[in-house]
């Protein structure tokens, strides 16, 4: 198959878990291009309509897959091949963006959603929802990010072997991650370092995520949240506030502890971890959530719409 990929290129660089998805659907043998989408709200995208007729119209794709509901409107502005959009939390979470993500909604293929939760709440006062959505998260590259000797992945990035880091899920800066609150908890811990999760190479990331003894989400919402996935598939305790989808996948992974958006509630959640230097056993669970899998998947759903 020939897939067209449309993203956001508004942040110097396309996000890691739409180039991964990428690599795997190429690995799965079809030809896969990107388009990056680059202009801010509703008209910088829209800016975006002739160059991407044109990409269309050269390339021929059997599908086009965008990410977002921006980039989705957009894709479905072009009508010489079907569209695929996967919504990932802000398009669906955000006021102003949700009623253009509903109106792509109504004009894709086939509408995927990261969580259970953002797909109930993007039809929540709906009259009339949709037959054509599925779940289906971004998997996560399990041959980077698996488990090796933490002692080794701190030597490698040049902290203390004896000492206790908790791994932050994004950049400080970004408010929706709620910085102030993750700070204010780990405070409660003497001796304890925060890292921040930002301007990594993927390669820095898997050593963070071996290095580390818990991964702490304290955001105000969340998708699916590809952190706590490669903190699973490492083995890397999550400690988080009840956000997006990782109720649920600690629920199945056994991988750590859902905790109240408190300073020493989180903290003592926390401590658990740093005290006993303890790591799960959530990659054994993680093989559904599989790059490889989640692209044998879409490749299926291609050809469906395809035959339609």
């Amino acid at each position: 198959m020939k897939i067209l990929i449309v993203a956001s290129g508004n942040h110097a660089s396309v996000a890691p878990f739409v180039l991964e998805q990428m690599e795997a659907l190429r690995e799965a043998g079809n030809s896969v291009f990107l388009f990056t989408v680059n202009g801010h709200g509703p008209f910088g995208y829209l800016a975006n309509l002739w160059l991407l007729k044109a990409t269309v119209k050269k390339f021929s794709p059997d599908i086009v897959h965008a990410h977002y509901g921006l980039c989705g409107l957009l894709c479905t502005l072009q009508h010489r091949t079907p569209v695929v959009v996967t919504y990932h939390g802000s398009d669906i979470n955000s006021r102003t963006v949700l009623p253009l993500s509903r109106l792509a909604m109504r004009r894709a293929a086939y509408n995927l959603f990261v969580s259970q939760t953002l797909q109930e709440k993007a039809f929540r006062s709906v009259s009339r929802p949709l037959h054509h959505t599925a779940v289906l998260p971004c998997g996560v590259n399990l041959d980077k990010f698996s488990p090796i000797n933490r002692e080794e992945a701190r030597n490698q990035l040049g902290l203390q072997s004896e000492g206790h880091y908790v791994l932050f899920s994004g950049a400080f800066a970004n408010e929706i991650k709620n910085a102030p609150l993750a700070k204010a908890a780990c405070a409660l811990l003497p001796g304890t370092e925060l890292l921040e999760l930002d301007n990594r190479s993927r390669e820095e990331v898997a050593l963070m995520m071996n290095a580390a003894d818990v991964l702490l989400v304290t955001s105000h919402r969340e998708g699916s949240p590809q952190a706590v996935k490669e903190a699973l598939a490492c083995n890397l305790p999550v400690v988080s506030v009840n956000v997006g989808d990782i109720a649920a996948l600690l629920s199945l992974t056994h991988g750590g502890t859902i905790a109240e958006p408190a300073p020493q509630t989180l903290a003592d959640a926390m401590s658990q971890f740093l005290d006993t230097s303890q790591r799960t056993h959530a990659r054994e669970q993680m093989n559904d959530y599989s790059n490889t899998r989640i692209a044998a998947q879409l490749c299926s759903l291609y050809k469906k719409i395809m035959h339609e």
